[in-house]
């Protein structure tokens, strides 16, 4: 989705902002923590889908806070106020030509968003929080948040690792093992502040404390959280919901702290019912599809014989060459777990041949790589991929023998007229999955 970044300016300070789509609700998100608008919500995949999701029926206005990400950043000695930044609210609304909208916060961006609404009830037509706090730090009456020496030990914590995918595993853990999600989240970390500007920010953001506010809050309110979030305690999420007048608790599965990981859709579709009155009818689409399984053939006795570095630049070497391949082919990468690669096409022939590519690249640089490719249909949940024809895809590549890509007889069938090549490998029963199979090992012409 094409977005641009513009900039308002509120005092000394500029803020970066944009404007997505063109609903007929303005829908204003404030972010977390640490945010850079460009890098965080359009270089990964995955966020990207979210914020379209959410530009389908809204007019989406995103910005980076004050103090990071494009927008101007502060002295540490005159960090901003929550009072601040609701006034850079204001001046991104009033940019982007918002009379009234619906606010949208994420983790620590829901203190301010609450008072926002609490504030300026004529500026706000509903509220919405997603795994926020009203207060983080433990008291008696508070118990399920971090003590002030918990904090502190993350802080350290952070200042040593910053620009590393420090707490990436505690905000996703759905997604801690996909090197690419990793990657990003360290660069918009680096992106988004510095180390010292960034731990002086968290150190603020500890002492929030707005369960004053939470009865004088009487706009709409929908608050989400995930049951098993390893950030923010559930705990946060339903103090809230029985302290806001009348608020909507949506209590959702799940270790995800970040709304965009893990089950998404459950995420959109209640957003989306509360602002427009309307689900989705059907969140889990079936379609057909070309799936890809690929790794590095006997990948245990070359870790132990390489060592953890050397297996690690090995690893790193196959993951870098799928992606220019499929990138290359138009492949979309759906996970990369341990040494493996799974990854979906529209068109089998483009993924027999990304594989045939993979496989040759993949040699000259040492590794040697079996793939699999079945065709079939598939059950798409948010950003997952499930059904038989996924575990028909890697029981193939399980078969396969190192530089071999394997196919389906459906693949073959499918693919007449391509120019490939297939030689049987015989008729197979395939682990888990109902009847026998034939098996084509592929090359090309």
């Amino acid at each position: 989705m094409a977005t641009q970044t513009k900039y308002t300016k509120i005092g000394d300070v500029h803020i970066a902002y944009q404007v997505v789509g063109d609903g007929p609700i303005d829908l204003v998100v404030v972010p977390g923590w640490v945010t850079h608008l460009e890098v965080q919500y359009w270089e990964e995949p995955s966020i990207a889908r979210f914020f379209e999701r959410l530009a389908s029926f809204a007019r989406l206005i995103l910005f980076d806070k004050r103090g990071t990400g494009l927008s101007d950043r502060v002295a540490r000695n005159a960090l901003p106020t929550l009072e601040e930044r609701m006034q850079d609210v204001h001046a991104v609304m009033d940019a982007a030509g918002s009379k009234r909208a619906a606010l949208f916060g994420i983790s620590e961006g829901g203190p301010m968003c609450a008072l926002f609404a609490a504030t300026y009830p004529e500026l706000t037509s509903a509220l919405i929080m997603s795994g926020c706090y009203a207060k983080w730090i433990r008291d008696d009456d508070y118990p399920w948040a971090p003590t002030r020496e918990d904090h502190e030990a993350a802080c350290g914590a952070y200042e040593r690792h910053w620009g590393t995918p420090i707490g990436f595993k505690t905000v996703a853990p759905s997604a801690a093992n996909d090197e690419s999600a990793r990657n990003w989240w360290a660069r918009n970390l680096r992106l988004g502040a510095s180390p010292s500007d960034a731990i002086a920010l968290l150190r603020m953001n500890i002492e929030i404390d707005i369960r004053a506010v939470l009865p004088a809050i009487g706009v709409p309110t929908l608050i989400l959280h995930r049951a098993g979030d390893r950030l923010i305690n559930v705990g946060n999420g339903r103090y809230m919901a029985k302290h806001i007048p009348k608020a909507k608790y949506v209590e959702l599965e799940g270790p995800d702290h970040l709304p965009w990981f893990g089950d998404a859709n459950a995420v959109l579709g209640e957003v989306q019912e509360f602002l427009t009155g309307v689900r989705p009818a059907d969140e889990h689409e079936r379609m057909l599809a070309t799936v890809l399984f690929a790794d590095i053939a006997g990948s245990t006795e070359k870790a132990a014989a390489m060592g953890d570095a050397r297996w690690r630049n090995c690893l790193d070497s196959f993951h870098r060459l799928a992606r220019q391949q499929l990138e290359r082919l138009r492949g979309r990468l759906i996970d990369t777990a341990g040494d493996g690669v799974f990854a979906t096409f529209d068109g089998p022939a483009r993924a027999v041949r990304c594989g045939l590519a993979l496989s040759r690249e993949a040699k000259s640089a040492g590794i040697e790589v079996r793939t699999g490719v079945h065709t079939g249909e598939v059950e798409k949940m948010g950003d997952k991929l499930g059904g038989l024809a996924v575990h028909i895809g890697a029981r193939v590549m399980a078969l396969a023998q190192p530089g071999e890509v394997l196919v389906s007889n459906t693949v073959k069938d499918i693919v007449a007229g391509s120019g490939l090549r297939f030689e049987e490998r015989g008729t197979q029963v395939l682990k888990g999955v109902p009847g026998e199979w034939r098996l084509f090992s592929a090359s090309a012409a």
